[in-house]
This record gives structure tokens, sequence and C-alpha cells, in this order.
């Protein structure tokens, strides 16, 4: 399934008529051409038509990106720009929007050929404001050709996500389980961010999977469970099972994805799961996600949410963890202390169950779910895939709405040590700067919920930009402040 789109950004020029219309015209084919040089002619459309102070021009070029299939949009200021036209463009487009402009070229030519994009910048982003109108803005936005392209180039995970997420529909199953107050989910920002939600009860879900009985695809399912596995099958006689219940979940996002395009779940799996289904969920829940369907465990649909997020911006697996347990002493002095540039505090153990996918596991094997198999049977706690993480850098982050759905975020880099866990679970020994404070000062002193995002590879930039512009308060974004800078809350003289 392709599970989050190609992005195409028409590139479109703009001129003030009191400055050289082919100044704007030439420096966006220089753009073009510096683009196309570095990054190639895939995500990027070239519009003919430069943007003349009309309202006219304004509908021309709106009209021949949308018949290129342009599903982003740059608008560049080749010269000081015409505001209203510009910022009119952005409001009538829908669907993501950057802004950059033209840096002066050579002091040879700031007479005839100066086009004071600059300045324009200035009154593009007063007026987009002025008509409430979203885009994205780059950290410094006037450039080279050249470095606007850059820009135009850290814009596409951007574009990609924002475009993703308004065609998103989220496929819950269950309520969150009994005492798990924490997977709470205020559905109102979902919407207000243009996400679908479907709620369908557990008992749904088994009378679809009960359908699947005897399923003439499930040897061939079992096939591929048995090739990723290798070595590590250890529960060769739960296969048929776990493959039917893949089945089940494949089906039913193709018969209930509806007029949207993407998908995420966020599924029960406890406590009645194991004894009314047989087995635990969480090696067909890494498998979809491995497939690029993010699957969140019990019903954490920000959760879910959030791994969409890190898929569409990294364009790789995700996995979703608990931020769970200190790193024994002992194991610090041993394997990390003057080895890595980490403090004890620095460090913690993320894990969860078993639904990381296999290939972020250094290696893996299916084993049953002890911390259920201590009230149940152990034989209906079987399926877990149980592995050390692989060790590398990492972006741990979350978006979240509060009880009274406020939308708030974290995002933090660190990276997954190479340490052996000695547990249990799919579980990594993570190490972030300065996580001592983060988790007081973000983590509880915000209330987020245990479960944390984790993309692999550093991303925060493109996701930072990507909560700003769905309308997440900077405020509201908290990360790891380095050593010297106090949060709001933290005791000066501790």
């Amino acid at each position: 399934m392709n599970n989050a789109p190609e992005v195409k950004i028409g590139i479109v020029a703009v001129s003030r008529d009191c400055f050289p219309e082919s100044l704007s015209v030439n420096r966006r084919k220089a753009l073009v051409e510096a683009y196309k040089k570095k990054y190639g002619d895939a995500d990027i459309y070239e519009c003919p038509i430069c943007i003349v102070e009309s309202e006219i021009h304004m509908v021309q070029a709106l009209e021949d990106i949308k018949k290129a299939g342009c599903n982003a949009l740059c608008v560049y200021l080749g010269n000081f720009g015409p505001e209203i036209a510009e910022t009119l463009l952005a409001k009538h487009y829908d669907g993501p929007v950057m802004f950059c402009a033209a840096a002066e070229e050579t002091q040879n030519d700031l007479k005839g050929g100066r086009g004071d994009a600059y300045c324009g910048m200035l009154n593009a982003s007063y007026n987009l404001k002025l008509r409430n109108t979203k885009a994205y803005i780059p950290e410094y936005p006037v450039g080279t050709a050249e470095e606007c392209a850059d820009m135009i180039r850290e814009f596409v995970p951007i574009a990609r996500t924002i475009d993703a997420l308004a065609n998103l529909k989220i496929i819950s199953f269950g309520p969150r389980p009994l005492n798990f107050l924490a997977c709470n989910a205020p559905i109102k920002q979902l919407y207000n961010l243009g996400v679908e939600i479907e709620e369908n009860s557990e008992l749904d879900l088994f009378e679809a999977f009960k359908k699947h009985d005897g399923d003439s695809r499930i040897p061939a399912k079992v096939k591929e469970m048995e090739e990723e596995l290798g070595t590590g099958n250890n529960k060769p006689e739960i296969l048929p099972k776990l493959a039917q219940y893949e089945l089940t979940l494949l089906d039913w996002i193709e018969d209930h994805k509806g007029y949207r395009k993407y998908v995420a779940i966020a599924g029960k799996c406890w406590p009645a799961f194991q004894t009314q289904f047989g087995f635990v969920p969480c090696y067909v829940n890494s498998r979809l996600t491995g497939m690029g369907i993010p699957v969140s465990c019990e019903v954490d649909i920000y959760g879910a949410l959030s791994e969409f997020i890190g898929y569409c911006v990294s364009e790789d697996v995700v996995t979703l963890l608990d931020i769970n347990n200190s790193v024994p002493a002992d194991m610090y002095k041993e394997s990390i202390e003057g080895k890595f540039p980490y403090t004890h505090k620095d460090t913690f153990m993320g894990f969860h169950c078993g639904n990381t996918c296999s290939k972020k596991l250094s290696s893996c094997g299916m084993q049953y779910q002890m911390i259920m198999a201590r009230s149940l049977p152990e034989e209906v706690t079987q399926g877990t895939l149980e592995g050390d993480i692989v060790p590398g850098d990492i972006t741990f982050f979350r978006l979240q709405s509060t009880a009274d759905s406020v939308l708030r975020a974290y995002i933090a880099h660190g990276e997954v040590l190479p340490v052996a866990s000695k547990s249990f679970g799919g579980i990594g020994v993570f190490a972030i700067p300065e996580m001592g404070r983060f988790y007081r000062h973000v983590l509880i002193e915000k209330n987020f919920p245990h479960h944390g995002a984790v993309a692999f590879g550093h991303f925060g930039k493109a996701i930072y930009e990507v909560f700003k512009y769905i309308g997440v308060d900077v405020a509201e974004i908290g990360y790891n402040q380095p050593a010297g800078v106090r949060y709001p809350t933290e005791n000066p003289f501790a």
C-alpha cells in the first residue's frame, strides 16, 4: 500500500510591476536549474506564469499548477513581489505553501538589477497574517538560486506530511484498556487538523477475524512470516492465526478507508484480546508498520498520528515505545560511562512488547508476552517480536491533545546505544542529551503520556516545522534544552 503522497511542488515567481519582470523570471529559471542539477526534477514544476501584481495572473498561475498535478506550492519572490496577488495565491491554494526570496547576485548590478526581495518578504509575511493564511517560511528565507533550491528540498518532507494529514484516516478498535487513562484521546483536534477517525469496537474486529477462518491467502502469508523471522521463528504454531489477523486488518483498511488516501491504526491489544483471539497482535502490528501503515498499541490515537507524521517525514519505518525504565547503574558503569558522552541521567530504556518492525531490530525472535503471561495462560500470549533495537540516531517525539483540546508536542534528538539490553520485548538503550531535565520539565510538567514515537534518524527540524504549520503553538513544543538553558519551571537553585 502506498501510504504517503509523492510531492510535486509548483514554483511560481512573482514580480512587483515597478521592478523588471525579467528579474523574477530569470531568477526563477536559475532556481529551477539549480534544483534539477542537485536534486533532479521529479518533485518540482516550473510554472511559466509570473504573477505581476495581477489577480488575473494569480488565477492563471493557480489553475496552471493544479493542472500540472502539484500538491505543494513555492511562492518565489524574484523581486519585491506583489503583496496582494502573492498572498491571494497562497490563500486560494489548497495545500502546503512555502515562501522564499532571491538574494542580490552582485555588487555590479545594484541599480537596474536590484530586486529588493529581502524587503518584499517582510510585506509578504505581514499580508499572510492579515489573511490568516498559513505558509512555511525557512529560517533564513533569502538566498541564491542554489540556497533557495536547498530550502525547497527541505520543504519536501514538510509538504508531504501536511498533504498526507489532510488525507488521513485513523482506524481505531476498542476503547483504551481499563486503567489506561493515559491513552485517553479527545478527538476534536483530529478534526481541526483535517484527520478523519473511524472508531470501532474490538467485537467488530473479532467478527471480521472469524470471517477470515480458512482464508485461502493464509498459507502464503505464513510463508512471508517464516521468511522474515528466519531462525527467530520460535512459535511456528501461532503463525496461521497471526496471518489470519493480518489479512483481516489489511482487508479492513481497503474496505473502510473510504475517500481517504492514507491510513493509520490504533488497536486494542489487551486485556480481552488474548483470551478471545488466542494470541497477541504485536508481530502483526510490527509488520503493518513495516509496510508503512503505522499501528499504535493500546488505542493510542495520538500515538498513531505521531507515528504517521514520523513516517511521512522520514520515509522510513517508525515505532512507538514506552519511555520505559531507567538504565541500571551497573549497566551504565560497565557499558556507557567513558565510552559515550552521556551522564547516567541522559539514558533510559525504550520498550514495547513487540511492535517494532524486524527491520529496526538487531536480531529478532517470536516470543510470548511475559508481562501478560503473569496473569494469563502463556499459550494465549504468543505473538510478540522481541529483540534489541538497532543502534543509531533517533528522533523521539509526540503530538498530543490535552484534555481541554490544546495541541501540545515534544521533539528530542538522541541515539540508540550499541549496548545489550539484557531484557525482553522490543527494547533499546537510549541516550538523549539532558534527558533528565527534559523528562522532568517537559514530559512530566506538560503531562505527556508514556508513549513516544521514534523515527530512525534526526528529523527534528522538519517535524518542528510540521507542528508549527498544523497549528501547534511554539510555546507548546517542548525540546531537550541544552545545559545552561533553564526551563521556565526549573528551580534556579537546584
